[in-house]
């Protein structure tokens, strides 16, 4: 009797115990499933974007969701921020390098043209030229004036280059607007007359302060001066003032507007761009580097200002900036 109920106890221990394996392994095959299915649509996505990465492939179907439930779901919003991170710094290198082909390309053209003319001229005198008293200082003055190009060329490079890669910093400080006009006028007075140009002041008041760096607004003002006469006819002239109606609280406009040659509709978008010439035989005969206007434009937007431009052909062009009065926060 003894021996029958160890026997039937253990079968039934026996039973228990198989229907516990038989019940984990059930359980573990739900649970596998479950998770498989939970898990599986996710962890494929993640693995698709982690393989895109090498393959510089960053549109990515699978988006995360804004809801993070789980560790795998947090895993997943990060790899996503971090496939736009590195998709938004390869595109910004990749302008980076578009632009640096595009300016070496620019200034290796700009760079022939006096270099080639200096060559000509230089071969020409060793030739025999520097010996004939008819030529030979007619020759050394355009060798010297293409040096002279040379020079303001590498001057206004080596400026836009400091300006674009933000190496070139503002030193903010109220200033006498009318002071820095007239400064600039004065310095332009020998030239102007060459050019039989005439620069003219539009009176305002010397007690207006605008907070500038006032080197940096003197090389607007030469700037853009200088390309009122440039683009002018003999007989013309440039004048420079302010406009207080059009200009909202706290700023002030300060405009060169001259009476030459005017911009055509179609390049008034272009004038800005580095090297862009309207005119470009006038402008190398001038001796014009084609970085003026873009100098003037990046130092206006590193002042947190605008500039405007309007030009009619013929009846000639007026550049606009605005300026901070002083106790003013530029916005």
């Amino acid at each position: 009797m003894i021996i029958g109920l160890y026997f039937a106890t253990e079968g039934r221990l026996n039973a228990i115990w198989f229907g516990g394996i038989v019940t984990l392994i059930f359980s573990f095959a739900v649970i596998y499933t479950l998770s498989y299915r939970m898990y599986k649509k996710r962890i494929v996505g993640l693995s698709h974007i982690v393989e895109n990465f090498s393959e510089k492939k960053f549109k990515n179907p699978y988006t995360a969701k804004s809801e993070v439930k789980d560790e795998l779901d947090q895993l997943i919003k990060e790899t996503i921020s971090a496939n736009h991170a590195i998709h938004r710094e390869l595109n910004r290198l990749n302008k980076i390098e578009n632009y640096r082909k595009e300016f070496i390309g620019d200034i290796s053209h700009e760079l022939k043209t006096p270099i080639f003319a200096i060559q000509g001229f230089v071969e020409t005198l060793l030739n025999g030229a520097l010996h004939d008293d008819e030529v030979n200082e007619v020759f050394l003055k355009k060798a010297m004036r293409n040096v002279n190009r040379l020079i303001y060329l590498t001057n206004d490079l080596m400026e836009i280059s400091k300006l674009e890669t933000g190496e070139l910093k503002s030193s903010m400080s109220d200033v006498y607007l009318r002071d820095i006009v007239l400064d600039v006028m004065e310095s332009l007075q020998y030239k102007a007359q060459k050019e039989e140009i005439e620069i003219r002041l539009k009176d305002f008041s010397k007690n207006l302060q605008v907070r500038v760096d006032r080197n940096q607004i003197k090389q607007v003002l030469i700037n853009l001066i200088e390309n009122g006469m440039k683009y002018n006819r003999p007989g013309g002239h440039v004048e420079i003032g302010t406009d207080d109606s059009a200009a909202k609280e706290g700023k002030v406009i300060l405009f060169v507007r001259d009476n030459g040659i005017g911009i055509d509709p179609d390049d008034l978008d272009r004038v800005t761009e580095r090297f862009f010439r309207v005119d470009k035989s006038r402008s190398r005969e001038k001796g014009g580097t084609g970085l003026g206007l873009a100098i003037v434009k990046h130092i206006i937007e590193a002042h947190g200002e605008k500039l405007m431009i309007e030009s009619k052909p013929e009846l000639g062009s007026t550049f606009s900036i605005t300026l901070t009065k002083a106790g003013y926060v530029s916005v």
